[in-house]
């Protein structure tokens, strides 16, 4: 049984709501967890190293806790560099950081180089740019939908991701942007995921970048998306759902828990078409959010190697397949896109041209 509240016809939702890491961890067990909490954002200073054929220097910060966790053994006694600290949070990557420090390619907040012994300090982030994984290529292309002197809108095709993350760096919007401007300051306002198509917005100063992603982290961007699900739903549309959606770190798939509601969707039919098509208004944006709401009331999306109606039980890489099939994309789009610029205040709307190929 899905947990979730529902509104079953509701009243029509109140339209001013809305809705670059390293790879394998290891970790100092007893004192430090494997995922560093980062700093909000506000307070992140510039990386002392410029972006590089469209790609930002990586960022590890050293964990803030110091001294070792009652009962913890005596190996997860805080290490004494630098060095050592990050041999023993990417034992994968160990051999190459460690000729990376020697070449003087890690550096300190204030660019400079840290070296084999370099004292591990509380809290201190170093930088260093990743060897580029083996990508193959997306075979869709980014279609620009609005350029001004803020901003940038795309039409993101499926299977392309937002930004840099795990084996994706070049293959990303954001590094194809930066390299088909020429504008190394270009950066996102909000995420798509990467089986997702449709709307994404950019900045291309600065200067602007945090008051858009506000109006996203606010709710006060008003998204639409369309998507056709594999089967009718199990509850009468329009209705809203509501729930407590979870995503465990390491674990590919989002849950429902009972809970406060964090999460909450309106789903309405639309008319026409061979398959089931609804039309999604997410007022939040949990990870997975719309994906995870249809499939909880019996309507997962067409050809969602997570949530489907046949998905791979235990997926190598979730939505993160190295070599997926681009004749199967996800269908979920992300139509349109609506919020009341905060600069000029006009009313912004950009519009996907794109079309879900079961739609």
């Amino acid at each position: 049984m899905p947990i979730h509240s529902l509104l079953v016809n509701p009243v029509t939702p109140d339209p001013s709501r809305g809705a670059e890491s390293t790879t394998a961890r290891g970790g100092y067990a007893g004192i430090y967890p494997d995922e560093v909490p980062r700093r909000p954002r506000s307070q992140r200073r510039r990386p002392p190293l410029p972006v590089r054929d469209g790609t930002g220097p990586s960022r590890v910060r050293m964990p803030p806790e110091i001294g070792r966790a009652p009962g913890a053994a005596a190996e997860s006694a805080p290490p004494a560099t630098i060095a050592a600290y990050l041999a023993a949070r990417f034992p994968v990557d160990a051999d190459r950081i460690a000729e990376k420090i020697a070449a003087g390619e890690v550096v300190d907040a204030d660019g400079v180089p840290v070296t084999a012994r370099t004292p591990f300090e509380p809290g201190a982030e170093v930088f260093y740019y990743r060897d580029p994984p083996r990508e193959d290529p997306v075979p869709f292309g980014l279609r620009v939908l609005h350029r001004d002197e803020r901003l940038l809108v795309v039409d993101k095709p499926h299977f392309l991701a937002s930004m840099p993350r795990g084996r994706h760096i070049a293959e990303t919007a954001l590094v194809r942007l930066r390299r088909s401007t020429g504008i190394d300051a270009v950066a996102p306002a909000h995420r798509l995921d990467r089986l997702t198509a449709g709307v994404l917005v950019f900045t291309v100063d600065p200067g602007v970048r945090r008051a858009y992603q506000e109006l996203f982290a606010a709710g006060e961007v008003r998204k639409t998306y369309e998507a056709v699900c594999a089967a009718p739903p199990s509850v009468p549309l329009p209705a809203v759902l509501r729930s407590r959606i979870v995503k465990d770190r390491g674990v590919h798939r989002a849950y429902e828990t009972p809970g406060a509601p964090n999460a909450e969707t309106a789903v309405e039919r639309a008319p026409g078409g061979e398959h089931v098509r609804v039309r999604v208004r997410p007022a939040t944006g949990k990870t997975h959010q719309i994906r995870v709401h249809l499939a909880s009331i019996g309507a997962p999306i067409m050809w969602d190697p997570l949530y489907g109606t046949d998905p791979d039980p235990d997926p190598a890489d979730g939505d993160d397949a190295a070599r997926p099939d681009f004749s199967r994309p996800l269908q979920l789009l992300a139509r349109s896109l609506e919020f009341t610029d905060p600069f000029t205040g006009a009313r912004r709307r950009f519009v996907s041209e794109r079309a879900l190929e079961l739609w």
